[in-house]
């Protein structure tokens, strides 16, 4: 099965100042992600698996490393998406993003081990979504525990799905929660 690719997106943000408190260097988030024909299509289909083996690394090749190219960084923390159109349902981007041949190729890119966090659904035209990121060597530290929503104004049409990979440079701007089981016990009052 060919990949059918209408269009890619590229986007990358730099935060300077957070609260009003200039950063000691810029938070950079990058986003590639790429328009596809649902190769599902809009009926049921029982064995998702065999198409989203022969797309999920050339998906990834396409976004993965592009990705990484556009942060112009070190990866620190990274996640994945997929929204699909209205004609298709939420496992048609399940299968394409949950799946190793994809996760790796982007994974191998970033320098990362953790699985990719990631988000997936059904929207109409021009609706945005949730991605959340993780560090990409230890899923528990919990300063880039992070979000980052994003949109593609003309997508996804009815018979498509967006795909995405999104890496961030840090993590969240002047996080300062406790480690991951360094915060002290709450007491419960018992009656």
């Amino acid at each position: 099965m060919e990949l059918q690719v209408r269009k890619i997106v590229r986007h990358v943000e730099e935060l300077f100042v957070e609260n009003g408190r200039p950063l000691a260097s810029p938070h950079r988030v990058a986003i590639a992600a790429a328009v596809i024909a649902n190769p599902f299509g809009a009926g049921y289909i029982a064995d998702l698996v065999s198409i989203a083996d022969e797309l999920g690394e050339p998906i990834g090749r396409l976004l993965g490393p592009e990705c990484v190219r556009l942060l112009d960084d070190d990866v620190e923390a990274f996640g994945k998406v997929a929204l699909v159109g209205l004609g298709g349902e939420v496992e048609h981007g399940s299968a394409l993003i949950h799946n190793l041949r994809f996760g790796n190729v982007f994974r191998e890119a970033a320098g990362g081990t953790e699985l990719l966090p990631a988000a997936e659904k059904v929207g109409a035209f021009g609706s945005s979504i949730d991605v959340p990121l993780k560090h990409k060597t230890d899923a528990k530290t919990r300063s880039h525990h992070q979000t980052v929503t994003f949109r593609i104004e003309d997508a996804p049409r009815a018979d498509e799905i967006i795909v995405g990979c999104v890496a961030a440079n840090s993590g969240r701007p002047l996080a300062r929660l406790a480690v991951f089981g360094a915060e002290a016990p709450v007491e419960v009052a018992v009656k």
